[in-house]
């Protein structure tokens, strides 16, 4: 099985050139936040599109991510904590319980929680507003049943459950497309950016029957906003 955390790193800097969807989406997600919160934790921040499309300058900025190549190349000043820390690990919030929040961000990071249930579980002993964007089984959706392969996300009804279990959220689906001049370009592009966890999701053999028979140009992404109101 491929290590996602050591493809993130592997393509930290890529990832930057590549995040076209994600910074729209983080954008989308900042556009339902009107408090303006002064003490924020990001979860699963990777370069920082969190903290570079704020238009506010929070008190404290923590963030945390799996991949240090990630927290090397996010913003930091003076306001800014980074951490190492996976989501996918018991008590990955425990170094945070004194911290007083006022809201937690995660934007295109919680699709690749394990088990979303006990992560959902461990943010909301925090007690603190939520504010996610996690990418749906709706993501890729034509090129993967083109290629026969089982979606690699859960649906936007699971997600919608598994939220309603411990926060009093609101829910928005967001659908984006994005056009490509080859197959191979959507390859590229889903390797290098991060929506496909840094995983090569096709064999050779399954690449090149997708190159003759995938119907579209254009790869579909799906999102779901998570968001309680402070």
């Amino acid at each position: 099985m491929i290590n996602v955390q050591s493809q993130f790193c592997k393509n930290a800097n890529a990832y930057e050139s590549y995040n076209i969807i994600q910074n729209r989406v983080v954008k989308k997600l900042l556009e339902k936040i009107a408090e303006s919160p002064q003490y924020i934790l990001d979860i699963g921040c990777g370069s920082g599109a969190v903290y570079k499309s704020m238009t506010w300058h929070p008190k404290k900025f923590v963030a945390v991510d799996f991949a240090e190549e990630m927290l090397k190349i996010h913003p930091k000043d003076e306001n800014t904590e980074l951490y190492i820390a996976d989501f996918n690990q018991k008590g990955f919030l425990e170094k945070f319980e004194d911290y007083r929040f006022e809201r937690i961000i995660s934007s295109s990071a919680l699709q690749w929680g394990d088990n979303l249930d006990d992560i959902f579980g461990q943010i909301s002993l925090l007690n603190t507003p939520i504010s996610f964007a996690i990418f749906t089984s709706g993501t890729f959706k034509t090129l993967l049943k083109t290629a026969s392969i089982p979606p690699l996300l859960r649906s936007k009804d699971t997600l919608i459950e598994l939220s309603q279990k411990y926060f009093d959220a609101e829910h928005e689906v967001l659908k984006y497309s994005l056009e490509f001049a080859s197959v191979r370009d959507m390859f590229q592009y889903m390797k290098k950016s991060g929506v496909g966890g840094g995983r090569n999701i096709l064999s050779v053999k399954q690449m090149r029957e997708l190159m003759n028979n995938y119907p579209l140009n254009y790869l579909e992404f799906e999102i779901i906003l998570i968001h309680e109101k402070s």
